[in-house]
């Protein structure tokens, strides 16, 4: 049986949500604009965080697709 598309982002949604909400939350860092100072290469990070809420708020979003059955005209 093929899944449909809205099937994979559902499932998605809760993979991610579920995965959030265990570990309280998920910080991650990405490259940021390199400085040079008198002759030095300093690389920067920026520090990101996602909040357990958007896990609670994607896990829920998620199983509300696959619950919802869209009607068939």
């Amino acid at each position: 049986m093929l899944m449909n598309t809205k099937t994979i982002v559902a499932v998605i949604l809760v993979a991610l949500g579920i995965v959030v909400l265990a570990y309280s939350g998920i910080t991650f860092t990405t490259p940021g604009k390199p400085v040079e100072f008198l002759g030095l290469h300093i690389e920067t990070t920026h520090s990101h965080f996602i909040q357990p809420v958007v896990g609670a708020l994607a896990l829920v979003g998620g199983v509300v697709l696959l619950v919802i059955n869209p009607k068939r005209v």
